[in-house]
C-alpha cells in the first residue's frame, strides 16, 4: 500500500502543469501554442519573459519537493518507496494527464527531487547549468551537461547506491528527452536563449 499511495502522490503532483496554468491564467494563452510548443520554464522565458518563468520554474521544482515531503511525513520513510515516489513525480510532469500524457522534460522537477534527496549534487548540479547556459546560450546544452554531472557526483560524495542508480537513471532520461536539441547543436541549428516580452 505504502508504494501505491507513494506513486499515486507523486504522479498527481508532479502531472501539475505550472507552465500551462499560470501562463494561461495570468497571459490568457496556452504556452503550447507558442514558441517550442514546451510547458517548461524555457519557453516561457523565450515567450512571455523572465518574472514568469521564474515562477514556472519554482512551481516545478517545488513539486517534486512537496510530493517527496508528504511521502515521507505520512506515508513512509523508507528510501525504496521515496525513491518510488520520486520517479512517479518527474514521470507526472512528463506525461502529465492534464496535458494529454504529454509534458516537459523534467529538469526542474528533477532539481526540486536532488534539492530534497542530495543538496550538495543540487547546488554542483545547477551550478554546472548555470556556468554552461551564460557562456553558450544553450539551456538545452546547461541541461545535459548538469544532468550527466549529477550521478557522477552522488557517487563521488558517497551517497546511497540506490539513489546514485536513480539519479544515473534520471540523467539517462534528460539526456533522451534532449535528443533532437543535440542534434541541433552538433548542426549549429540550436536556438540560444532569448528573453520573450508579452503584450496582449
Amino acid at each position: 500500500m505504502d508504494y501505491l499511495l507513494s506513486g499515486v502522490i507523486g504522479y498527481l503532483l508532479g502531472s501539475v502543469s505550472c507552465g500551462l496554468l499560470l501562463v494561461k491564467l495570468i497571459c490568457g494563452i496556452d504556452i503550447r501554442d507558442y514558441g517550442s510548443h514546451n510547458i517548461g520554464a524555457t519557453n516561457v522565458f523565450r515567450t512571455v519573459g523572465a518574472r514568469m518563468a521564474s515562477f514556472v520554474l519554482l512551481g516545478d521544482l517545488l513539486k517534486g519537493v512537496l510530493a517527496l515531503y508528504l511521502v515521507n511525513h505520512y506515508v513512509s520513510s523508507d528510501l525504496t518507496v521515496l525513491i518510488l515516489c520520486a520517479t512517479c513525480a518527474i514521470l507526472g510532469h512528463s506525461f502529465s494527464w492534464m496535458c494529454g500524457f504529454k509534458g516537459g522534460k523534467g529538469v526542474a522537477t528533477g532539481l526540486g527531487i536532488l534539492l530534497y534527496f542530495m543538496p550538495e549534487v543540487a547546488v554542483f548540479a545547477l551550478t554546472i547549468w548555470l556556468a554552461t547556459v551564460f557562456v553558450t546560450r544553450y539551456v538545452s546544452l546547461g541541461s545535459i551537461l548538469a544532468a550527466l554531472a549529477a550521478p557522477f557526483s552522488a557517487w563521488y560524495l558517497g551517497y546511497d547506491g540506490r539513489l546514485v542508480a536513480f539519479v544515473g537513471l534520471c540523467a539517462a532520461v534528460v539526456v533522451a528527452r534532449h535528443y533532437q536539441n543535440m542534434i541541433r547543436l552538433k548542426n549549429g541549428t540550436e536556438s540560444k536563449i532569448r528573453q520573450g516580452h508579452w503584450k496582449k
